[in-house]
Parts: structure tokens; sequence; C-alpha cells
């Protein structure tokens, strides 16, 4: 047998098991058991590397943390694996394509601004960026709701939800307005 082959006798309801115990030794089994073929159904589905191994790590983790759930009456314990490696790699695809595009500037500028940690105290988040220069200038003319909305966005990493909760504002609402106010920051940083 050559070491691409999964091993035909590699018990994985008990690797399971042992993982569900805590055994560490179970987890490293199964990784070296699957995890390139494992790497394989990620990178099928988000069809980008890193992104896959990134989906691999997860899945690892969740099936360390989540072990216990599994049930051998209600399927195979290596059919389980894929199945979380499946929708670790599908919520991750899903989650892309929530993202917002913005261009190399705007993003440099947000990615830079990340960096200052005083923004907790601050009681507009549009204070926080009075030195970006003309990302500044076009922030500027957005209404304050939405440009908030931007910057919990991408200053503070706030989720769609997070944000609808900061400013009692409706999840769609607060959507549309990221979406509406990075197409006009596009727009005036070009």
């Amino acid at each position: 047998m050559t070491p691409a082959e999964p091993s035909p006798a590699f018990a994985y309801e008990t690797a399971l098991q042992a993982c569900a115990r805590g055994e560490r030794q179970a987890l490293q089994d199964i990784y070296r058991q699957e995890s390139r073929y494992l790497l394989g159904v990620a990178l099928r589905i988000v069809r980008q590397r890193q992104l896959a191994e990134d989906v691999v790590h997860d899945a690892f983790m969740a099936i360390w943390t989540r072990a216990a759930s599994f049930d051998a009456q209600r399927g195979s314990g290596r059919g389980w694996i894929y199945s979380v490696v499946r929708n670790q790699a599908l919520n991750a695809v899903r989650n892309s394509g929530r993202e917002v595009s913005v261009d190399e500037e705007t993003a440099e500028a947000l990615d830079a601004q990340n960096s200052i940690d005083a923004h907790a105290q601050v009681a507009d988040a549009f204070e926080l960026n009075m030195s970006l220069g003309k990302l500044n200038d076009c922030l500027a003319q957005l209404e304050p709701a939405r440009r908030n909305c931007i910057l919990y966005a991408y200053v503070d990493g706030c989720s769609h939800g997070e944000i609808a909760e900061r400013t009692q504002t409706p999840l769609g609402t607060v959507k549309a307005w990221i979406k509406r106010g990075m197409g006009s920051l596009k727009e005036c940083m070009a």
C-alpha cells in the first residue's frame, strides 16, 4: 500500500471516541490518515489553496471539539469527518460571498487605522479617521449613520449583526448602507 491510500484497517469510530475523551494522539492519527484527502475536498469547494488549508484546520478543530457528538448509529466515522470538512468549506464559500470588496488604497487605509486602540473611547467612529486624507474626505460625504456602519465593519471588525445591534438598526438596512456606502467610497476614491 502506498502512503497516498487510506488504510482500510483504520478505526475511525474508535479514533473519534478517543478524541471525545481528549486523547490528542487520536486526532493526530486522523490527521495523518486523512488530511491530504480532506484538503482535496476543501480545495474543490473553495478553489483557493490558502483558504482550503484554513478550512481543514478549522475542521480539525471542530472534529476535536465535537467528536462526542459523533453517533455510529447514524453513519460511519470517516463519513462524519468528511461531512465536517465539507460543511466548513461550504460555510467559507458562503461567508466569502458576504464580504464587501474595496479597492487596494481604501483597504490599506482601513487596515492602517485598525492599529489605533484608543477608538473605544471615541463617541463617533468618524473621529478616528481624521488623518486619512482622501479617504477622510470621501467618508465625510456619507451620512453619519452609514459612515459609522462602514467603520464598525472595517475598523472594528464587527459583523453585520453586531453593527445592527450597536446602531439599533434593522440588519437589512445595515447591509444596504454598507454596500451603497462602499460603492460611494470606491467612486470617490477613484
